[in-house]
């Protein structure tokens, strides 16, 4: 793409670029984020490209980063008619392209409901999409990561333009302040008075504004999607956050594990740069910044502020006392404004769209939308983008299914690592900062692990603790020591060596780690031990003085056996591992137990809960 010379020179870009945007041309769509391309669309993209080249110049193909139902990847979509085909083999794209061609529909290859056995041809009326509110998850599906004019051609930079026509930077700080947005990454705070104390810090030796893409909460991936998916719009958030504060210097932070998150990003920084979107006297004006990508190699404590700017300053990723804040003293003493991924991504929504606009959606004091990534046992999986304020019934059961195979949803976990597992009778609250910080969790970045009736809360609390010790950096004793005493105590009791007195102090020893670790991450650590001890009580008791694992998870505790549910079928014998499992087909089978691992396999293979677990 040529180089923009100035704001017109872009706005004039778009006009045509949107134009062709809104003609009505049949669009095969396929999402090719990591989930995809994990399930085969690099296969479906060949097998498309092949179905185009014979003559069909009016199909077009628009590959894509992920669309967000990853259960069903790969997958396709088909514009405008927003006709969705899951799990689609390489074989049918000629078909799929031939349809779109004719303005048909394949019927057979349409979404069956389970629940209501009717084929679903609209993408939005999947009960999966039916009740999300996708503002940055929808872009996703409009832009190729690869090419900058697919983004510009959905309005994308029309709010960088927008701020440099003004040149005012008190403008776009009570827009932000305005709009109420707050900081996506963790605790939640706003993002436009953090903006405005940097804007307020001497400028003489320059700002920096850092992307934190360190997402580490096992089973998020929020970050991550939105990077491969759309990392201009990240782009374009750090240059309006930049203009307000008078930043000289941008640095995007992600962790080596996320390979196309980083390639893309380069892709989008080259583009940019190209582009005059990035680098000296951005499109005629006098503002220049630029931004680099540094790559973390994955620790968890570098979701801490001051750890991830150590290790942006090449030295041990481990946090550091404060005052002073980084706003004052930051990367190499300079004053630095630290948001993830979605916070920025949220930034150019506000700026070009208005802040009535965003402010509408959610709540009073948590508006606009939040991206969540929804796994564990429920139904229906992926990333979901609701309006704050929304309960989480309405996100586990109507968007989520509920629990799997006939199962009851138990606990849903929230916040990650250091959040809290907060129990069904308390699925009303509505997800939004205070209230979960009242049942005693934390947004986090939006990891949310839901958990059926076979999950053992005491083993919950056990990994989460166990990835908590193995993260901690070691620099503070509490948190060191405190974690790893944690972890023994839970396994004492998880192995049925604890008493009512380790309860105790399991609770005194979280309560401690709480209040005097010196970060955020030693802070919260407690919270999964604290909320399982308040909600699931019993459970605990049940390993302590029965010696019983109510779940059946806890193998030190457990006992498989089958039933007279069983019909011999002999699945759990072809599960089994160790070959102990037996018995003549037709027949009831037997387990072995100077054999059996207790992996549940069996368990899980059995179609007539047939296996029981004592």
């Amino acid at each position: 793409m040529q180089r923009l010379e100035s704001v017109a020179s872009l706005e004039s870009l778009r006009e045509p670029l949107v134009a062709q945007r809104r003609a009505e041309r049949p669009t095969i769509v396929i999402p090719a984020g990591t989930c995809g391309r994990a399930s085969g669309a690099e296969r479906l993209i060949d097998a498309a490209k092949d179905a185009l080249g014979a003559g069909r110049q009016n199909v077009r193909l628009r590959v894509t980063g992920c669309h967000g139902f990853c259960q069903m990847e790969p997958s396709v979509l088909v514009e405008p008619s927003r006709t969705f085909y899951p799990n689609v083999a390489p074989e049918d794209m000629r078909r799929i392209v031939a349809a779109a061609e004719r303005g048909e529909t394949l019927d057979d290859l349409l979404f069956q409901d389970p629940d209501t056995g009717r084929a679903v041809r609209c993408q939005d009326d999947l009960p999966f999409y039916a009740k999300q509110v996708r503002t940055l998850l929808s872009w996703n599906e409009q832009v190729d990561p690869t090419d900058i004019e697919t983004y510009i051609g959905v309005g994308g930079y029309g709010g960088l333009a927008k701020v440099l026509r003004r040149g005012d930077p008190s403008w776009i700080l009570e827009k932000i302040k305005s709009s109420g947005l707050r900081g996506r990454g963790g605790a939640g705070f706003p993002t436009g008075i953090k903006w405005e104390l940097l804007a307020a810090q001497p400028n003489g030796r320059g700002k920096f504004v850092v992307c934190n893409a360190d997402e580490g909460d096992p089973g998020a991936y929020m970050d991550r999607s939105l990077l491969e998916g759309n990392p201009h719009a990240v782009i374009e958030g750090m240059l309006i956050g930049a203009c307000a504060t008078a930043a000289t210097e941008g640095i995007v932070y992600v962790r080596n594990e996320y390979p196309l998150a980083i390639e893309h990003l380069g892709i989008a920084l080259k583009q940019a740069r190209e582009a005059g979107l990035l680098g000296e006297e951005i499109l005629g004006t006098e503002f220049s910044f630029n931004i680099v990508m540094v790559r973390g190699a994955g620790a968890f404590v570098c979701g801490e502020e001051t750890a991830l700017i150590r290790s942006i300053e090449g030295m041990p990723p481990e946090p550091r006392q404060r005052p002073p804040f980084p706003i004052q003293k930051g990367i190499n003493g300079k004053p630095t404004g630290i948001n993830n991924v979605e916070t920025w991504a949220n930034v150019p929504v506000i700026v070009e769209k208005g802040v009535r606009a965003f402010a509408n959606v959610g709540t009073k004091k948590s508006p606009g939308t939040k991206i969540f990534s929804l796994v564990g046992k429920i139904k229906r999986t992926g990333l979901v983008e609701v309006p704050m304020g929304m309960t989480i019934a309405e996100l586990i059961h109507d968007i989520g299914g509920g629990a799997v195979n006939g199962g009851t949803v138990k606990a849903v976990q929230t916040g990650g690592p250091s959040g809290g597992c907060i129990p069904a009778g308390f699925f009303h609250l509505p997800i939004d900062y205070d209230s979960l910080s009242e049942a005693g969790s934390i947004m986090g970045s939006g990891g949310l692990i839901v958990m059926d009736d076979r999950t053992c809360m005491v083993d919950v609390a056990k990994y989460f603790m166990r990835f908590l010790k193995d993260e901690s950096c070691g620099k503070c004793f509490t948190c060191r020591k405190g974690t790893q005493r944690m972890y023994e105590l839970l396994d004492d009791i998880s192995a049925g060596r604890g008493d009512l007195e380790k309860l105790d102090l399991l609770r005194e020893l979280a309560l401690t780690v709480q209040d005097a670790s010196m970060c955020g991450l030693g802070q919260t650590a407690a919270n999964p031990v604290l909320s399982t001890l308040h909600y699931f009580h019993e459970e605990y008791v049940e390993h302590i003085e029965n010696k019983r694992c109510p779940a059946g998870c806890c193998k030190p505790l457990i006992t498989f056996s089958i039933n007279e549910n069983c019909k011999g079928c002999g699945a759990c014998a072809r599960a089994c591992p160790e070959q102990a499992v037996s018995g003549r087909k037709g027949e009831r089978h037997t387990i072995d137990p100077a054999k059996c691992i207790k992996c549940g396999a069996c368990r899980n293979a059995c179609k007539f809960d047939a296996v029981d677990v004592t």
